[in-house]
Formats: structure tokens, sequence, C-alpha cells
């Protein structure tokens, strides 16, 4: 018991310092701007991480909890979600700029309002035009229609919120509050020509399900009325509290590895996104729950039940259009014995309704993407970027030796890249001044195999065949990922493929630590529950971190 005491206290004395010692930059940050209240939130930043580590300490190091684990996952998932929510505030996530756009095509569609403009552009209501243009250069032309379009000259010199996190950005979210309006003599005035503006975002091509989340809440702010600043929170609120409701599903139902699941949904890069407007949420969502029930009805489950094929089915259907590069995950389902259907009939009728679902799912999405890409000569791939050619399936078809030589020298020189924004070192737009030290980023790491090895006594369920066909299915994500970048992202100069980034791997990364628990390498104690609040405490020293980054970036 005192060492656990001692423990608990220790990760909270490390936060005090930590908390401390980063006040300094805030302090260098409020000399140079003036901006005061930032100490406070500072200050009630550091109390919360600390309010949070004590409780989630207690409840992981002292046994005899009245709370069960999926409990736990929602505690320390959410509280910290909720943290990220505000130290990286709206639109600062990766690609977020066009999954709030889509997402507010999805709300007007749920609301009864305009979706479009003739030419397909996202309208956004006058009031909320400005996250897309801070500093005030678009010059407006109303359409035919009466909606407002910006002009090309004025569109290419726009600034858009989040697009670099730094001091101002806060200054602004604290200046706006729940009930200010940002420029209003502007926005007064572009209200005045007309009441919706078209983005000059684009929206993202997938299905609108992965959208629900963020659009309800958009939804909910938009008819009572709120302003931006409460539409962009209440948006990305939800979509956390879908990523939280599913973590909590799939906790609940895999059969083994609870702690690994969780391990990887406390990842800096994990919870940041979970806390924005990402359509990733809906990715690691049901890419987690899959796993969880195709690992329970493989080793835990004395039968497939026709809810569990419904499941599977539905959760292969949303996801598979979001990235169809995640479609050798529907193999975890091989793992199921096929006596556990009631005979090879059933078994049948099942991989059909489940592949069909997925297969309909992906016609009725993305046939014309996929057809574009597979029957794309040299002559049509274009990367427009780089303002390049790019490479296209037939040159890869005919020179295999390309192919490998591009894979080998990204995972050679890419490798690190890959690696830091799979556990979060970079957060922000990937922004690098934005960062979780690499130290920080590899102890997250050994955690992670920390709660993939072996503990006494603990049965290992995976034989040796089963764990090499989870590593083939985890390859074939990889490869087809860097495969969908290779095509659609890297111009042909380019040595290594382009824009392949970690937090891809994210989906099936739990699945692929509990197959590399083994004999050979075995814990002498279980310390899951210690990693676990060591991950806690990081995480909250990364959330004082990232403050006290922005407070001094000027």
């Amino acid at each position: 018991m005192k060492k656990k005491n001692a423990s608990l206290i220790a990760g909270i004395l490390c936060l005090a310092v930590a908390a401390a010692w980063h006040s300094l930059d805030v302090k260098t940050g409020i000399q140079a701007t003036g901006a005061s209240w930032q100490m406070g939130q500072y200050l009630l930043l550091s109390a919360l991480v600390a309010a949070l580590a004590a409780v989630c300490g207690y409840f992981l190091l002292e046994k005899n909890i009245p709370w069960s684990f999926p409990k736990l996952a929602v505690l320390m998932a959410g509280g910290l979600g909720v943290l990220y929510l505000f130290v990286l505030p709206p639109l600062s996530a990766p690609d977020e700029i066009s999954h709030y756009v889509s997402a507010y095509r999805l709300s007007s569609q749920l609301i009864g309002q305009p979706q479009r403009d003739r030419y397909g552009r996202v309208l956004l209501r006058a009031q909320d035009a400005w996250v897309e243009d801070l500093d005030g250069d678009f010059i407006y032309e109303p359409d035919e229609d009466g909606n407002l379009q910006v002009t090309e000259e004025s569109h290419e010199q726009a600034v858009k919120l989040g697009e670099t996190l730094d001091e101002s950005t806060y200054e602004l979210f604290h200046a706006l509050g729940i009930n200010g309006q940002y420029a209003p003599e502007r926005t007064d005035e572009i209200q005045a020509q007309g009441a919706y503006v078209s983005s000059t975002s684009p929206p993202v091509t997938t299905t609108p399900l992965a959208y629900v989340p963020q659009a309800i809440g958009i939804s909910a702010a938009r008819l009572l009325g709120l302003n931006t600043v409460c539409l962009l929170y209440f948006g990305r609120l939800c979509n956390l509290l879908f990523f939280i409701g599913m973590l909590y599903l799939a906790v609940k139902r895999i059969p083994f590895g609870k702690e690994v699941l969780l391990g990887v949904a406390l990842l800096p890069m994990t919870l940041h996104l979970a806390a924005s407007f990402s359509y990733d949420v809906m990715i690691l969502g049901c890419m987690f729950l899959l796993t969880a029930v195709c690992l329970d009805l493989a080793f835990e489950a004395e039968r497939v039940r026709i809810r569990d094929v419904v499941l599977l089915a539905v959760l292969a259907a949303v996801a598979g259009p979001c990235k169809m590069v995640y479609a050798p995950m529907l193999g975890l389902c091989l793992l199921v014995p096929v006596r556990k259907f009631g005979g090879a009939r059933n078994w049948f009728v099942s991989a059909f309704v489940v592949a069909g679902a997925w297969a309909v799912s992906m016609y009725l999405v993305n046939s014309q993407v996929i057809t574009t890409y597979a029957t794309a000569t040299e002559a049509d791939s274009y990367v427009a970027w780089a303002e390049e050619a790019g490479f296209s399936m037939n040159l890869l078809i005919h020179n295999p030796v390309l192919l490998v030589r591009m894979f080998y020298q990204t995972l050679v020189w890419n490798a690190k890249d890959m690696h830091i924004t799979m556990i979060g070192g970079w957060l922000g737009n990937l922004d690098q001044v934005l960062d979780v030290p690499y130290l920080v980023v590899w102890i997250l790491t050994l955690c992670l195999i920390g709660l993939a090895l072996k503990i006494p006594a603990e049965q290992i369920r995976m034989n040796l065949r089963q764990r090499f066909w989870v590593g083939v299915l985890a390859a074939a994500c990889a490869g087809l990922t860097m495969l969908s970048m290779l095509i659609a992202w890297t111009p042909l100069s380019s040595r290594v493929i382009l824009g392949v980034q970690g937090r891809y791997f994210l989906p099936f990364l739990p699945v692929l630590l509990l197959a590399l628990k083994n004999h050979t390498v075995v814990l002498t104690k279980d310390k899951n529950r210690s990693i676990l609040y060591l991950m806690c405490c990081l995480n909250g020293y990364a959330l004082v971190r990232l403050f006290s980054i922005v407070c001094i970036r000027l």
C-alpha cells in the first residue's frame, strides 16, 4: 500500500514540477503580450491535470476499486480528451478545416438548411465565414442564387483559423467567449449581402455517416442560435463523446488486452484526434470495436449470434468508405471458428453479409475514386499540390522494382517521422513546434510494449498461426496505406512516399500489439495499471507543455 501511495504521489509531484517549470514560459509570453488571463488558465489547467492524475491513479493503483475497467477507460480517455479539446483549440488538428466543412454540410441537411451552392461548394452561415478568413482579405461576389462567392484572387491570401496555432489563437477564443462575434462590423456587412457564404475549403469525399456526431453538435449550436465558438466546440465535443462511447463498448467487449486497447486510446495523437472534427474518430471507434467483437467471438463467446453478424456488417459499412485501406481488418473475422456459426452454411451466409455490406458501401461512396485510380495511366496521373506528374497503378504494375524501392526508401528514411506522428510527438496540424519531446514519445512506446507483454499466470489466447495472420493483416493495412499515398500524393520526382503519417496505423495497432504477446518475454510482475498511470501523467505533462508553447509562440 505504501509503495502504491508513493507511486501516486511521485506522479503528481512530477506533474507539479513540470507545471512550475513551464509556467516560466507562460510568464514570458504574458510579458510580451500583456495577456495576464493566460496565467489563470494555465494554473487551472495544471490543477485539472493534477486532479485527474490523482483520481485515475487512485483507481488504477488501488486494486479494490469499485469501478469496472470500461468505466475507468471512460474516466481516463474522457478526462484527458476534454483537456486536449481546449489546449489544442478548434481547426488545429490535421486537415480539420475540411472535416469541419464536411460536418457543417451534413448539419445543414439535418436541420433543413441549404447545403451547397450551384457550384458544389458548402454553404456556411455568414457569421461563421470568418474561420476561413482571419485577416478579412476575402472579397465577396453574389452568385445567381444570392449566395456569396469568394473571388479567386482574395482566396489565395486568406489565413484560416487553426492553420498555425499560436498565442493569438488563445487570445481570439478568450475574447469571443460564448457570446462574442468575430469582427462584428464585417460580419454585418457580409450578412447584408447574403445569408450564406460559400466555403473555400473542399469537403471530404466519403460517407456522411463519418460526420454524424460532429454534425449533431453543430446542429444543436445552430438551432440554439449560438456563436461560432460554441458551434466549433459543440461539434468537437460530440465527436469526443462518440469516441468515448465506442471505446467503452470495445474495452467492455474485448476478452483480453483491455489495457492494450486503452493504452492506444491514451496516446496523445489518439486523444488529439478524438477531440477534433476528424473522421478518424469514426474509423478508430469502428476498428476498435470490430477488433473487440472479432476477438470475443474467436476466443470467448460460445457461438456467433445474428446480432453479432449485423454489428460487424454495420461497422464494415460505416468504416469501409472512410478509408478503404483498412479493408484487411475484416480478415479478423476469419479468426472465428466455423463451428461457432453453427456450420459451414451459416459461416458463408455471415461472411457474405459482412463482406457484402463493405462492398456495397464502398461502391456507393468510392466507386468513382477507385475507377479513376485503377484505370489511370501515366498521362492521367497528376499531383496537383506539386504540379507534377504522379505514379499510376499501371506504372507500378509494370515496374514492381520501383514499387519495392519506394517502399524500402520510405521505411528507411521516414521511419522516425512515422513513429513520431503515430504516438503524437507533433500535434496540432503536425506542427513540429507543438511537440512532445522524443524521449516522451519513446517512453509512451515502451509503455505500449509493456502492456502487450505477458504477465505471470496470464494465458496466451492466440496461437502462432493466429498471431501470424494478424501480422499479415496489419502489414496489408500498412502497405495499402503507403500505396494509396504513393498514387494520390507523391510526385514522380520524389524518392520516398510522401504524406504517410503514423496516425494512419492507429486503427490496427491494438490487435498488432496483442499479437506480440508470447512466452519468451514475460514480465515478472503485473505492472499494467502502473503503466497506464504513467501514460496518464505523461499526457498531463504534454498538455501543460503544449499550452506554454502556444503562449510564447507570438
